[in-house]
């Protein structure tokens, strides 16, 4: 339901990355462009059927999501906006639309975007020729539904954002990972949806791009329109379309704090990130895109201690060479001057699905379990050995380590190996320069079997980096962008702390290095926690360096040991994190 524009609506959401952003709406409204149009083989139509039909239940999982944020919150707009849902899913369910397309498929060897075009155009067309108010206020709901499998059907292109202003921000019911990565700065001040969660990969590309965004917004697409006066509080989850000016000028000097607050830390870049009784503790950066490492450098980083290689990948029909995979990691590498450059092996599957990969992926009911990270890479070897080989001349610039996704066995960790060792000879035949020392391998522990047989692991790899958020997000069968269950997803969970604990362990026994990578390592409330489980080696998005300094120089290792171990003998996690803020507030 669309509000009045000069009356001021509030929001609250996730707040997933922070900072106040005050600018222009600028509302996603995928609308239908002419589709290619061309002839299926007759023995691709089956598969062309296939196609749709997952784009049919992926729109009705979509809208699933949608009703139940509108029952969430209650009211006479959330029962419009159920029976406007209902009908969407019963479009979609057996009726004369679906039945049109897959005629036009099966029949006239359409391929599904044109069949989609083709069918609501003729549905359209006879519903206009109606005499009646209501059969023509259908009109809408056939065209919006039409979208939405086209928009399934397409996956991509993505919208580019680059007719917009500087400052804009952008409302939409959904912004994947691939539609961050086009999102500049420099153009886009921040952003907000209806679906997300706090910890999926969307909310982790905002905090690296330093982009305010809240996301989980209910019925925000509904009550604002393009070009509307909005405020995204990406620190409390707030999103305020058409403030009054009393409210603007609130924002406004939270804007003037949150600066004078940020101006105070960037002075702790050169200082050491060293406890009070002087344990040096290691902060690295997290990095989604090449834009970000110069931010990565400039707060203070040691290194890079996670390049998801994934960006290479995205938004792209085709795969990335050997030879523009070099040239990406070559020019973070250089710019990194001598210090130590992580670089994880693609890692796609679930929310983070690579239109380049094409029908390597095939769309699975649970993605998160399915073909996906070092289990993709295995199967089809000439991506991995690709990788490997851009790596190893990345690796002539300066020192590189590389980290395999998603690994639960011993055996994947020897597969990956015996990849790596035929990229290695065929460098030695061809007399191409290798690295020396050859980068190191090592294995993300992200899975709780991996956790519980790190003692195995450590033996075949040369170092562990603990990924906590897919860690918390299996060991709790939670999924985490998903904002219907975001409340339950707790990394204080006794048992996601006893695996940290127990890799942390197993790494110190086999003498390799260890360090954490998830969003934990960003938080600054728990960083006295890692500390005391034994980690030395933290890697966070690049925002948050200076803050997690600031409280590494104000513990104590020996305090933090000791409150740690009680903690460990906790079995509630809401006891858990009342210790843990309690420690924190005496500092």
């Amino acid at each position: 339901m669309k509000t009045d524009s000069q009356t001021e609506s509030q929001f609250e959401g996730l707040g997933v990355s922070p900072g106040i952003v005050i600018g222009p709406a600028y509302l996603v409204e995928s609308g239908m462009e002419q589709m290619p149009e061309y002839v299926i083989p007759a023995k691709e139509i089956e598969a062309e059927r296939q196609r749709f039909d997952k784009a049919v239940k992926k729109s009705l999982r979509q809208l699933s999501g949608l009703r139940a944020k509108a029952r969430r919150q209650g009211g006479e707009t959330s029962e419009e906006l159920g029976f406007l849902l209902d009908a969407h899913s019963q479009m979609l369910t057996g009726s004369r639309l679906i039945r049109g397309v897959e005629r036009e498929i099966t029949d006239h060897k359409r391929n599904a975007e044109a069949a989609v075009q083709r069918v609501i155009h003729d549905i359209t067309r006879q519903l206009s020729a109606v005499d009646d108010t209501y059969i023509a206020g259908r009109i809408d709901d056939v065209r919006d539904v039409g979208q939405r499998l086209t928009r399934n059907l397409l996956a991509a292109p993505y919208q580019a954002y680059s007719d917009l202003a500087p400052g804009t921000v952008i409302l939409a019911e959904e912004i994947t990972p691939a539609d961050t990565a086009l999102m500049d700065p420099a153009v886009i001040a921040g952003f907000a949806s209806i679906l997300g969660g706090a910890q999926g990969h969307t909310a982790i590309m905002a905090r690296s791009l330093r982009l305010p965004a809240v996301l989980g917004v209910a019925s925000l697409v509904t009550a604002a329109q393009t070009g509307d006066t909005v405020i995204v509080d990406g620190g409390n989850g707030v999103v305020i379309v058409n403030p009054k000016p009393e409210t603007i000028s609130f924002y406004r000097e939270r804007q003037r704090e949150l600066n004078r607050a940020r101006r105070s830390l960037a002075r702790l870049r050169h200082a050491r990130a060293v406890t009070r009784d002087g344990v040096d503790i290691t902060l690295q950066a997290n990095l989604e895109l090449p834009a970000e490492v110069d931010g990565a450098r400039d707060a203070g980083a040691e290194g890079i201690g996670l390049l998801r290689s994934e960006f290479m990948f995205m938004n792209r029909n085709d795969l990335p060479s050997e030879d523009e995979q070099y040239a990406f990691l070559r020019d973070i590498v250089e710019v990194m001057e001598g210090r130590p450059v992580t670089i994880r092996t693609l890692d796609v599957g679930g929310e983070k699905l690579a239109t380049s990969l094409g029908g390597l992926i095939v769309e699975s009911e649970n993605p998160a379990l399915g073909l996906r990270a070092i289990r993709l890479s295995l199967s089809v070897p000439s991506l991995l050995e690709a990788q490997f080989a851009a790596m190893l001349r990345a690796g002539r610039h300066g020192p590189v380590r590389i980290l395999l996704p998603m690994i639960s066995t011993v055996a994947e960790i020897r597969r990956a190996r015996q990849v790596f060792d035929r990229v290695v000879r065929r460098f030695n035949r061809r007399r191409e320069p290798l690295p020396d020392p050859l980068p190191p391998l090592g294995a993300m522990i992200e899975v709780p079997g991996a956790a519980l047989a790190a003692d195995s692991l450590a033996g075949v790899t040369d170092f562990f980096s603990i990924g906590t958020n897919d860690l918390t997000m299996y060991t709790l069968a939670i999924d985490r962008g998903n904002d219907q269950v975001a409340s339950l997803y707790d990394p204080l969970h006794p048992a996601v702390l006893r695996l940290i604990r127990t890799t942390v362990e197993a790494a110190l026994r086999a003498r390799i290095a260890v360090n954490l990578c998830g969003e934990m390592a960003g938080d600054a409330r728990y960083s006295a926690l890692l500390l005391g489980l034994g980690l030395r080696d933290l890697s966070m998005a690049p925002i948050n360096l200076p803050p997690v300094k600031k409280r590494i120089r104000g513990v104590r290792m020996t305090e933090a040991a000791r409150r740690t171990a009680a903690i460990m003998d906790q079995s509630d996690s809401g006891r858990i994190a009342a210790m843990l803020d309690d420690f924190n507030s005496l500092a």
